[in-house]
């Protein structure tokens, strides 16, 4: 069994071990498949043009590619920093039991406990989150913290009913009924013992591929970077076939709103319930826009391999989709594989385009 010392900066993995994570919408159960069907593929530089839980990224560090990860929400570019950009960065000892420590030299704010009582975690854990973020900004290495943040927002997710912060419902974890979904022994386990299993999962993650990977937190359609890639990896948000759009933004604002802690209160929109962010334009979640939006992205990356993962019953259709394609690439392959997505009642299938000419 592969282990990693959890304290001893001078540990490499060779190749890693990609923390595997209860966010909603990760491909991690797919690297082997998309691995197998793009490692034939002649290119050294790839961009992850919508990071998500980095986990296609991480998958081509993996294969000794230089990689460039990009994802619109903040919470997500920590994450790619803590994996994709980090080579040889570990958390120790020192930096684990200062964060964990309330200090008496540090004024704590208690804008979690005054503002989400009784929504996604109880009042005692609310006031652990204000310590432990507060400790976690003190941090100045950018990985460390970045590794940090990771650890943090794991721990939160499965202390969720759902691993979401779509609703508030405290209520499950907390009422006394026979349950048919969920773990209330994890969900009732201490912040701290999450926060510290986490710590030794992402420290097993870490490893040098010898790339100068970079990690961006940009609208694609603003992100210009300046050296050329050969591949973009594109998994947009999914639309289903009546047009409800997967809003991450909103699935996971609790995150967003962990690393933008200064202005989380201006962020929020009080007139929701759960206290969610305001909601902002995305085109790939709209369906009277995802159009457009797709020749768009495919028009930027028109001199570039595109590898696209998408959902056989999303929107737009898969004929339209490969029409759109086709006006850009002439040599385009499509592979599919049966799939059960996370929350889904029923199977479907995954697609793989792949246009390299």
């Amino acid at each position: 069994m592969h282990q990693t010392t959890l304290f001893n900066n001078k540990t490499l993995n060779k190749i890693g071990i990609f923390p595997k994570s209860r966010y909603q919408g990760s491909k991690y159960k797919l690297t082997e498949w998309i691995k197998y069907h793009t490692k034939g593929l002649d290119f050294k530089i790839v961009l992850d043009a919508f990071g998500g839980t980095s986990a296609i990224a991480y998958m081509f560090k993996q294969m000794g590619k230089r990689v460039f990860c990009n994802d619109i929400l903040r919470a997500n570019y920590y994450i790619g920093l803590a994996l994709i950009e980090n080579n040889n960065t570990f958390l120790d000892k020192h930096s684990i039991e200062f964060v964990l420590t309330q200090h008496n030299n540090i004024n704590y704010p208690t804008f979690i406990a005054d503002t989400f009582q009784n929504i996604y975690y109880t009042d005692e854990e609310n006031k652990w989150l204000d310590i432990i973020i507060t400790n976690i900004r003190q941090i100045e290495n950018k990985y460390k913290q970045a590794m940090l943040y990771w650890a943090l927002f794991q721990a939160c997710i499965i202390k969720r009913p759902y691993n979401l912060f779509h609703r508030k419902n405290l209520y499950i974890r907390l009422n006394d009924v026979k349950r048919t979904f969920g773990n209330k022994t994890t969900w009732d386990t201490p912040f701290e013992t999450h926060f510290r299993k986490f710590v030794h999962t992402i420290n097993d993650a870490i490893f040098d591929n010898r790339k100068d990977n970079l990690v961006f937190n940009k609208d694609i359609f603003k992100l210009e970077l300046e050296e050329k890639i050969d591949l973009v990896y594109i998994d947009t948000p999914y639309i289903s076939a009546n047009g409800v759009g997967v809003n991450y933004y909103d699935f996971y604002h609790f995150l967003e709103g962990i690393v933008n802690y200064d202005n989380w209160s201006k962020m929020i929109d009080y007139n929701s319930k759960h206290k969610k962010l305001k909601s902002l334009a995305n085109t790939f979640d709209n369906k009277n826009k995802i159009i457009e939006a797709f020749d768009n992205l495919f028009h930027k990356f028109k001199d570039n391999i595109i590898v696209i993962s998408y959902r056989k019953d999303g929107l737009p259709s898969y004929d339209i989709l490969y029409n759109l394609l086709s006006n850009y690439k002439k040599n385009i392959s499509v592979f599919e594989i049966d799939y059960k997505y996370v929350l889904s009642n029923k199977n479907s299938k995954e697609i793989l385009f792949i246009a390299n000419s």
